[in-house]
């Protein structure tokens, strides 16, 4: 049967305005890092999507080497947009990024307009697309003078291959200067995509949200649960199907002490009192903090519907909010 999408979907999130642009990006929104790609399993990405979607998840974010392999994810989205997704592509957020190495040789890698641009010809390929609705340079580039970056942005924004651009992984100064050549070149740079969690406060001491909102600019997070450690996952130790029991992924076993193990049981509790999972108070933490939309990752629906779970209690006392402090200033 043709898939119909829940016609009270968007009665279920919460959609806020992007920067000082007219793009609305729903409070939570879907990345296909991991559990989308060629190793995975197509009928559970299919699974996911279509029920992030029925939740009101309109905006489903990629880059040119998610997978594993490099590319798969971009694939498996071009599959399901075939199958299920066409008609409703209107209604769609779809975005992807290049920065990271892709392919080799010179122009398989970091800023330059060569690589920019030929990565998203690829990109649209894979997906089936004639544009993205977002297209991120994904990190900084030390050696490419940013005029050819933010030109090649402009150029692809020109060409109707994206609508809205946007950076990732810049840090305040950074983005200053992106702004800055940006608006020289009459770009609108629409959001920042970095990562930041209750753990994770390195934007906070550069103040990188209040340098967003003076550019005009929204903030999309990636790790708003640290890796997972923000779940309840870690709660009795490290379990031996987690991502930090496995050596070869992104999460170190060393990095979680029992010291850490401690702060997760104490901001746990005070979800519980919340009435609220952990993940979902990490999340509301996130978006309390003024960000536009945070990215989570899933590996079966349940995750989905837990996340959107959040925004059933978004706000904070102001002694919620000391009590995580003295928590992570431990």
């Amino acid at each position: 049967m043709p898939y119909l999408a829940d016609e009270n979907r968007y009665e279920k999130m919460q959609y806020n305005y992007t920067g000082n642009s007219g793009l609305k990006l729903p409070a939570v929104s879907l990345g296909l890092w991991h559990n989308f790609g060629g190793i995975d399993t197509l009928e559970n990405a299919r699974k996911m999507l279509r029920k992030a979607f029925d939740l009101g998840i309109n905006h489903f974010d990629l880059a040119n080497n998610y997978g594993p392999p490099a590319g798969s994810a971009e694939e498996t989205m071009g599959i399901l947009m075939k199958k299920d997704f066409r008609p409703y592509r209107d209604q769609l957020i779809i975005s992807s990024k290049a920065g990271y190495y892709m392919w080799p040789g010179p122009y398989g890698n970091w800023g330059s307009r060569k690589y920019l641009i030929s990565s998203l010809d690829q990109s649209l390929q894979r997906m089936g697309l004639d544009y993205v609705d977002i297209f991120y340079h994904h990190r900084p580039d030390p050696d490419t003078p940013l005029t050819e970056t933010i030109g090649a942005l402009k150029q692809i924004q020109d060409q109707g291959k994206a609508l809205y651009v946007g950076i990732s992984n810049y840090n305040s100064q950074q983005t200053k200067k992106a702004v800055k050549v940006a608006e020289n070149m009459g770009v609108d740079l629409l959001l920042n995509q970095y990562n930041y969690s209750i753990f994770d406060r390195w934007s906070e001491k550069e103040n990188l949200l209040e340098t967003l909102e003076e550019a005009g600019m929204g903030s999309i997070i990636y790790s708003p649960l640290a890796q997972g450690l923000l779940t309840d996952k870690y709660l009795d130790g490290i379990p031996a199907n987690s991502r930090a029991a496995k050596e070869s992924g992104s999460l170190k076993k060393d990095s979680i002490t029992e010291k850490k193990l401690e702060k997760i049981r104490e901001l746990n509790q005070i979800a519980v009192d919340r009435d609220q999972s952990l993940s979902q108070m990490a999340l509301a933490w996130v978006l309390d903090q003024g960000a536009t939309s945070v990215l989570v990752g899933a590996s079966k629906v349940e995750q989905i519907i837990e996340n959107v779970g959040s925004l059933n209690n978004i706000e904070f006392t102001n002694d919620e909010l000391a009590a995580i402090e003295a928590i992570t200033a431990k």
